[in-house]
């Protein structure tokens, strides 16, 4: 979808920076601020919510779009502080180059560990990498259409692009293939709150909540996995 998409630079509204695909007239993040929404809906209500959940000092996630790396930044950042061992998988057809990430000024958010974000952005594709003590990622150079994950996981971060643009991602198919990819009372999380999307996830059989969006955006979902079909 991005192959040979001009791709650029500009800074949200909370200061972070993020990306504009022009020829899409699509943006990797809000541009009410790209740090504020991936707190808020992935750190927030995602990782923080399992944690505050569960007792497990390890715990996996899936990540679709690695997109700027910025939530498995903030999701390493967030392991340390929570004294959690995670292991983290990124799926990205995509992967972004050398010469826009290293413009992102994104390692500017961890002050004790200012290389982070290089480090997680130059670690090797298609095999576990271990960052620190407290994280391992995995990136995938892959479309999740057709790549197959032989692995369960507690959380998945939906972070494809919206709807609207990138309508293959969101199908029921893809839904069903996320449920199946979680343990049971995992979690989906995602920014979108599409009235299909929650009927989707509902026919998976997760139980779905509308919960209150990041600044810009009325809504967001989250799900948790039940093991009820309907």
């Amino acid at each position: 979808m991005l192959k040979n998409k001009p791709i650029e630079l500009f800074t949200t509204e909370d200061g972070s920076h993020s990306l504009r695909v022009s020829d899409l007239d699509e943006t990797y993040h809000s541009s009410h601020g790209a740090l504020q929404e991936s707190n808020h809906v992935f750190i927030k209500n995602g990782l923080s919510y399992w944690v505050n959940k569960n007792q497990s000092n390890e715990l996996s996630i899936f990540e679709v779009g690695y997109g700027t790396g910025l939530n498995a930044l903030l999701t390493a950042i967030r392991a340390k502080e929570l004294n959690k061992n995670i292991f983290y998988q990124s799926i990205e057809l995509y992967p972004l180059p050398d010469e826009i990430t290293s413009q992102l000024n994104y390692s500017t958010l961890n002050a004790s560990e200012p290389k982070l974000f290089n480090l997680l952005h130059s670690s090797a594709w298609e095999k576990p990498v271990v960052i620190n003590n407290h994280f391992t990622i995995h990136k995938k150079q892959a479309s999740f259409l057709h790549y197959e994950v032989n692995y369960l996981f507690d959380i998945i971060y939906f972070d494809a692009f919206a709807p609207s643009k990138q309508p293959e991602m969101w199908k029921y198919s893809i839904i069903e293939k996320c449920y199946h990819l979680l343990k049971p009372n995992g979690i989906f999380v995602t920014y979108s709150a599409k009235g299909q999307l929650k009927r989707d996830l509902k026919k998976a059989g997760f139980i779905v909540e509308s919960l209150p969006g990041p600044p810009g955006k009325f809504e967001m979902v989250r799900a948790v996995k039940t093991g009820i079909r309907i």
